[in-house]
């Protein structure tokens, strides 16, 4: 997988911004794996893509560190205002498709053989997760958050050089993908 065709495919996916970065800017804080702990989400310790199921900030970061470069994904939305949640529905809704589809593109194509895929809200694979009583279902295709992994998603954002904020009534959502 080269970069320039990454690209080409998150232009292809739908996304309206993406950008570049290199795993060595990539900055994994316990602190973030602390917040999951607080559960605001309401995600942890119910999934096994969330901790403490996904495994130690240190295992998770070893993992990601095998990788060299990623590229984030982001899909922006328009807002009447900061209480429009039909429109934040729309937009997570279409992030998801890109992702998908973004994903869907590597596999189809044989693209890249090995990538560590990062989602914006976490999987949403099943309807219910498996977790802990029973082994995931879609173990191929249960795809982690970028928090999950410890890392603040405006971080990330910079080292792509790319904003976090687009404007009063817009909503991003941001997905990244590490590739060798």
């Amino acid at each position: 997988m080269t970069k320039e065709l990454a690209e080409t495919i998150a232009k292809e996916s739908g996304y309206s911004h993406w950008g570049i970065f290199p795993v060595g800017s990539l900055n994994f804080r316990e602190e973030v794996r602390d917040m999951c702990k607080s559960d605001r989400c309401g995600k942890y310790g119910k999934l096994w893509t969330c901790p403490p199921a996904l495994g130690s900030l240190e295992e998770i970061a070893d993992k990601a560190r095998k990788y060299d470069w990623g590229i984030l994904l982001q899909t922006t939305g328009e807002l009447e205002d900061s209480f429009d949640y039909e429109s934040i529905d729309q937009t997570m809704n279409e992030a998801r498709s890109h992702f998908i589809n973004f994903i869907s593109a590597l596999s189809n194509k044989a693209l890249a053989e090995d990538y560590l895929p990062m989602s914006s809200n976490g999987c949403d694979k099943c309807e219910k997760c498996t977790y802990p009583g029973s082994p995931c279902r879609f173990p191929d295709q249960a795809i982690p958050s970028i928090e999950a992994y410890g890392l603040i998603v405006n971080d990330v954002c910079t080292s792509a050089n790319l904003s976090y904020y687009y404007g009063k009534n817009t909503i991003t959502f941001s997905a990244a993908v590490l590739f060798r």
